[in-house]
């Protein structure tokens, strides 16, 4: 089978497309073929060899998927051969960008119906990793939130679920994505290179920083005492969250087959949209990493089309 790999870490030049043997379901694991495969910045980390997890090589790259189950493995009653499933592959995020991959079943779950492959490729890492920061950790249910990044593939879902969670939600974006955001449910939007956002808001509840960087040192001032400020870019600091009286928050996202599921009902009753950017085909997957580090492209998820 064809399948996207390094051999060694660096720049997007170290990709190649390679045949590998077809892989083979472990206990708790199925084979998936793949249909469609999304790539994120976390890909690009584990490329250039700063993943914060090992990543013995050579690997074949890429986590979220969409596609059909071909085999399943021992241990795996609620899955048969022929579903359409829609999920991450394994804990360290590799071998999606293949004809084949192995996925581990707790992983993964039925394929949202209203969404082709390529779409719900685009879904699971960046939607869940916007479940955890509202529902797990800032625990939304109707607070005052200033979500960073709100039109770009975590933020664009975390403005959606916030508001869900009947939150005012206030996002920094372009004013260029100013309607979008506004569309997908914010009440307020700051354009970040026109206006510092703290000379706007003050005395919130609850910030998601999906930017990190010089925006989440800004945030802690922004937060009343007792708010939490939770972020999927970088590692606060503890110093500075005891000085502001608030908590803080940096997390690894927890891909499950319950929280997939819960996401996949939302999208099937079109209350939470998904937005694809650009489709590449496998032989391009260096194009989307390119894109990653800078050169243009759409907004919206970039999604590797594996089969039709």
């Amino acid at each position: 089978m064809k399948a996207v790999r390094i051999q060694r870490f660096g720049s997007p030049e170290v990709i190649s497309l390679d045949d590998v043997p077809k892989p083979e379901a472990g206990n708790g694991e199925v084979v998936v073929q793949v249909k469609a495969a999304g790539i994120g910045p976390w890909d690009a980390l584990i490329r250039s060899g700063n993943s914060v997890l090992s990543q013995p090589l050579p690997l074949i790259l890429g986590s979220d998927l969409s596609g059909v189950v071909d085999s399943v493995g021992a241990g795996v009653e609620r899955l048969q051969v022929g579903d359409e499933v829609f999920g991450v592959t394994n804990e360290r995020f590799t071998g999606a960008y293949a004809e084949y991959a192995v996925a581990k079943a707790a992983m993964i779950a039925p394929k949202p119906k209203t969404l082709n492959h390529v779409h719900a490729a685009s879904v699971p890492v960046v939607a869940v990793t916007a479940w955890q920061m509202v529902f797990d950790f800032a625990q939304l249910s109707g607070q005052t939130v200033l979500i960073h990044g709100g039109a770009g593939n975590v933020g664009a879902y975390a403005v959606q679920l916030a508001k869900r969670a009947g939150a005012v939600v206030i996002a920094t974006a372009s004013h260029d994505d100013g309607s979008y955001v506004r569309r997908l449910g914010a009440d307020g939007v700051i354009d970040y290179r026109a206006t510092r956002f703290e000379e706007r808001v003050k005395e919130i509840d609850a910030v998601l920083d999906t930017v990190g960087g010089e925006i989440l040192d800004r945030s802690y001032g922004v937060l009343k005492r007792g708010g939490i400020l939770v972020s999927s870019a970088a590692q606060p600091s503890v110093g500075k969250a005891e000085q502001h009286g608030i908590r803080a928050v940096f997390f690894l996202v927890q891909v499950t087959t319950e929280r997939l599921r819960k996401i996949g009902e939302l999208i099937d009753a079109e209350e939470l949209k998904s937005e694809v950017g650009e489709v590449l085909w496998l032989d391009e997957a260096r194009k989307g990493h390119e894109m990653l580090e800078g050169a243009p492209h759409r907004r919206g998820k970039i999604v590797i089309k594996v089969a039709d």
